[in-house]
């Protein structure tokens, strides 16, 4: 089925089965292998490391950002041409974003390389500690050429309709990561650099394995000879930067945070903090590979002007992001000392206990988290960048800042809070975004083409 049709003819339910499932399967596969990262770092080499590793993911995911501004914010006017029948233009976005998706992976990997112990020094990190952090960044940093467009090419695959082809691609990337580390870990005793040079060479092999049908010419999608324009690359960037911003505010928090977890808590908090995020790299690709799986056909119904069509599929994206955050409330809450067991071996009982502590005050997050996270998705989805981005970086870092002053009287009680509080003040901030939306409608629906027909 090609994605003119998908888009186009097949109803809503089904549309979201077909593809928001397969998507959401497709990003938890391909975040599985930072899952496994975390337990053989910390299973194998032990706390320390593990703690390392931890206070070096800010900057590994930082080196993804550039990419993913890119891959995400080509992928919206991609759709939107593809929408219009335009694909011409729809190919020369896929091409001239590939291209500069590689050349900002050399300029950053570069700066990344250089400047790794700087950075983790400037965060009070010291001694084994911090070594072994710069190891695990710079292995990023070297192979960011060949790794950072495995994340677009997903988004390019999925806007193809070829959904099923992307969640066994990112299966494939994790089943080869996780054994490449694993091999490096347990054979070759390379260390948290081998840990870290396995999963990039399972992101680098999987990079050129996604393109060989597109350099075949057997994709919607096709190389062409490049047309850079200034309109082009500021379109672009204005449609990723709400995903863009995201990661670096958040990011910018991160660190922020292991700042403060060095000097309240010291390798301890950072570990525990480290669990958290681990969690939160579960369930968060389930939401992010629903909603954006489901992208490419609201920007293409969009661009079609089939509003009541888009409405229909948002529905079903906010019916599941509230079934999958709300049980995931549930079984953190549940089985927090279990989780953190996943994590750490050679620690107290008393660590387990304070991890699971943090375990039930971060489930609360929940409980809210899915409605500014549909609601950012579907402006993004829609070229509303604007709304997009105020709620991205109120939740990666506004909010998230203001609390941490509000809540430090609380010490780590305070920090392991946050969460919670920044998903309550991002629903609401997500409620009057769509309330603004809701004056609109009217006017929107009335403007279809009298030949659609809404499909229920």
């Amino acid at each position: 089925m090609n994605s003119h049709e998908l888009f186009t003819n097949t109803p809503p339910r089904k549309l979201f089965f077909f593809a928001a499932l397969p998507g959401a399967v497709s990003m938890l596969a391909s975040a599985l292998y930072q899952l496994f990262d975390g337990m053989f770092v910390g299973q194998f080499l032990g706390s320390t490391p593990f703690a390392a590793l931890n206070l070096a993911m800010p900057f590994v995911i930082i080196n993804f950002a550039l990419a993913d501004l890119i891959g995400v914010g080509s992928s919206v006017p991609i759709s939107i041409h593809l929408g219009r029948h335009e694909d011409n233009e729809a190919s020369n976005y896929f091409t001239c974003a590939s291209i500069l998706i590689v050349l900002a992976g050399v300029v950053v990997g570069a700066a990344i390389y250089a400047a790794a112990p700087m950075m983790i020094a400037l965060m009070g990190a010291e001694g084994e500690f911090a070594s072994l952090a710069v190891s695990y960044l710079r292995v990023y940093g070297l192979c960011s050429p060949v790794t950072t467009i495995v994340f677009a090419v997903d988004n390019f695959l999925r806007i193809c309709g070829k959904t099923r082809g992307s969640m066994f691609l990112n299966i494939f990337m994790s089943v080869l990561s996780v054994a490449l580390e694993a091999f490096f870990l347990l054979v070759l005793r390379l260390g948290i650099a081998g840990a870290a040079l396995g999963t990039c060479l399972g992101m680098a092999v999987t990079a050129v394995v996604a393109y060989i049908p597109f350099f075949r010419g057997r994709m919607l999608l096709r190389f062409r000879r490049p047309r850079f324009s200034r309109a082009m690359i500021r379109k672009i960037v204005t449609s990723g930067a709400p995903n863009f911003l995201n990661n670096i505010a958040g990011r910018i928090t991160s660190i922020l945070m292991n700042v403060l977890l060095v000097r309240l808590g010291g390798e301890i908090a950072v570990s525990i903090y480290g669990v958290l995020m681990y969690v939160e790299g579960f369930i968060q690709p389930l939401l992010y590979g629903m909603c954006d799986s489901l992208q490419p056909a609201v920007g293409y119904n969009w661009g079609a002007r089939a509003f009541p069509r888009v409405k229909a599929i948002e529905k079903c994206c906010f019916a599941a992001a509230v079934v999958i955050s709300l049980l995931s409330a549930l079984v953190i809450n549940c089985i927090p000392e279990a989780i953190a067991r996943v994590f750490m071996e050679d620690v107290s009982a008393s660590v387990i206990a304070d991890t699971a502590f943090a375990l039930r005050l971060f489930s609360l997050t929940y409980l809210t988290r899915w409605f500014s996270f549909a609601t950012q998705s579907f402006m993004l989805a829609i070229e509303r960048a604007g709304a997009a981005t105020l709620i991205s970086l109120s939740t990666a870092l506004i909010f998230p800042l203001l609390l941490i002053a509000a809540l430090w009287p609380l010490g780590l009680t305070g920090l392991w809070l946050n969460f919670a509080g920044t998903s309550v003040l991002a629903g609401i901030l997500a409620a009057f975004v769509m309330l603004r939306l809701k004056r609109d409608w009217k006017a929107l629906t009335a403007a279809r083409p009298a030949a659609f027909k809404e499909t229920a």
